[in-house]
């Protein structure tokens, strides 16, 4: 069994955030799969699955806000027998420029608080993550107001060519392909 998280926060005003980022593409999955309304639970919506090779899969948002996403998918991963290895986390980086993903296998939050309760509640640093660039602020601009900011209307045309890299990297992940880490990007 595999788990594949989106992090994001709930809410109309951060519909097209770059805090929700993952969420975005947790529902493009979603709809490539045909899967049908989540069902609510682990605080958040999930759906059980499989992916194109067969992987069984829980997709899941967390509905806790970004910082506390560790206590949902703690939760989910326990009721599931999910180890931390078997878990995917898809979450926005503004370290990265817009449209670059990368993928790891383990290491830091990279100052992403999300990640950072994920890592604190399965307690390693060996959980696999994809970041979502969504690029960095001005220099007289918030991180905070940044990632809470919208996409502009020229990056949201882009955003399905960002769906199609995660939904690679989601089956190579789920493939065993992976391996310890690979980057990829818009209009390579």
């Amino acid at each position: 069994m595999r788990m594949v998280v989106g992090l994001g926060n709930p809410g109309p005003e951060y519909a097209w955030s770059r805090h929700n980022a993952g969420w975005l593409v947790v529902d493009s999955f979603v709809r490539r799969l045909g899967l049908e309304a989540p069902r609510m639970k682990f605080g958040g919506a999930f759906w059980r699955a499989e992916t194109p090779d067969g992987t069984k899969a829980i997709f899941l948002k967390p509905y806790t806000y970004m910082n506390l996403s560790g206590k949902s998918v703690l939760e989910a991963a326990r009721y599931f027998d999910v180890s931390p290895a078997d878990v995917l986390v898809f979450f926005d980086d503004a370290a990265l420029p817009f449209g670059k993903l990368r993928y790891r296998s383990t290491g830091s939050a990279g100052g992403q608080k999300g990640m950072a309760s994920i890592l604190g509640a399965l307690g390693t640093l060996d959980v696999p993550r994809m970041r979502i660039g969504v690029g960095a602020p001005e220099p007289r601009v918030d991180i905070r107001d940044w990632v809470l900011g919208k996409f502009p209307k020229e990056q949201r045309e882009l955003w399905p060519e960002i769906e199609d890299m995660a939904w690679d990297g989601l089956l190579k992940w789920a493939g065993g392909v992976a391996g310890d880490g690979f980057t990829t990007q818009v209009h390579d």
